[in-house]
């Protein structure tokens, strides 16, 4: 008897929704703005005119220069400066670093959480599948930054301590999502035939359930990662999220909020349109996958 799932799996899809996301105009867009950002990112520290962060850089006589104003050792602060004296061009690049490992590592940490209490509860059901989506539920109940503020406020500031917060708030969403996939599949005949078969639950689970319901919560988890930047830099903004030696772009703005009304806006709109620019290419990137997803399922 063939155990194999039918051929259709996951090479032809992946193409398929590659061509398919070719063809639109915006998706195209989104992705081009969102590769440029995270080269900016991978490379800022070779292409950008001052490491922000060194103290021995900065001049406090620089503090608060405009866009296109030369520093006192003629340095051109292309986006201007802030009340530290750090050029905002500077600033901005490392700070979208941060940004973008936060978003990424708790969104890994969170998927691979999430998917494995999914596939646990639609592989295994009865009680298992109950208490699992009992604390899916009871986690889902609360507002995301409402938890994840407690959180903070409880273990202090850090880089980690927000991915950590950021993953608490984030696997329960990936785990309804997967088992609500693994358990369309794990009504098909081929896992029937493998679980009357004895076959091991983690092998049925490795080989057949996991690479068939895996596409889904790999087009939400784009979106999501926008969600955990969206949290991180609402989470620096309040105070509570990456200390001031790592600044994301959350903190950058929150810097020079203090100073926009007194005409000094590039402190904090600079670092406000790259965060933008950041969340809407990754939505829109997450939004067209989602659309392309669904019809190819069809």
């Amino acid at each position: 008897m063939n155990l194999q799932p039918p051929v259709d799996a996951d090479t032809p899809m992946r193409r398929q929704l590659l061509q398919r996301m070719s063809r639109q105009p915006t998706a195209r867009s989104a992705l081009l703005v969102l590769a440029l950002l995270v080269l900016v990112a991978l490379l800022g520290p070779f292409l950008v005119p001052q490491n922000p962060y060194d103290l021995s850089a900065l001049n406090v006589m620089d503090n608060r220069q405009p866009p296109g104003a030369s520093s006192m050792t003629g340095l051109t602060f292309w986006l201007g400066s802030d009340a530290q004296g750090r050029d905002m061009l500077s600033a901005i690049v490392y700070g979208l670093r941060t940004s973008l490992f936060v978003g990424l590592a708790a969104s890994v940490v969170a998927l691979s959480i999430g998917v494995a209490v999914g596939l646990a509860a639609a592989q295994f059901g009865g009680l298992i599948d109950a208490a699992l989506m009992r604390l899916v539920d009871f986690i889902l109940g609360f507002p995301s930054l409402l938890v994840a503020l407690v959180l903070l406020a409880a273990m202090g500031r850090g880089v980690d301590k927000v991915i950590l917060a950021i993953v608490i708030v984030q696997w329960a969403h990936y785990a309804r999502i997967m088992r609500a996939a693994a358990l369309v599949e794990r009504r098909k005949e081929y896992i029937e035939a493998a679980v009357n078969l004895g076959l091991p639950a983690g092998y049925i689970m490795r080989a057949h359930l996991l690479p068939n319901s895996i596409g889904a919560v790999l087009v939400v988890a784009t979106v999501s990662v926008a969600g955990a930047i969206t949290l991180e830099a609402t989470l620096s903004f309040l105070g509570v999220g990456v200390p001031i030696t790592q600044p994301s772009l959350g903190l950058l703005i929150a810097n020079g909020f203090e100073f926009l009304l007194s005409g000094e806006y590039w402190i904090s709109f600079f670092p406000g349109l790259a965060l933008l620019a950041l969340i809407t290419s990754l939505n829109l990137v997450g939004e067209r996958l989602r659309h392309s997803f669904d019809a190819y399922r069809a």
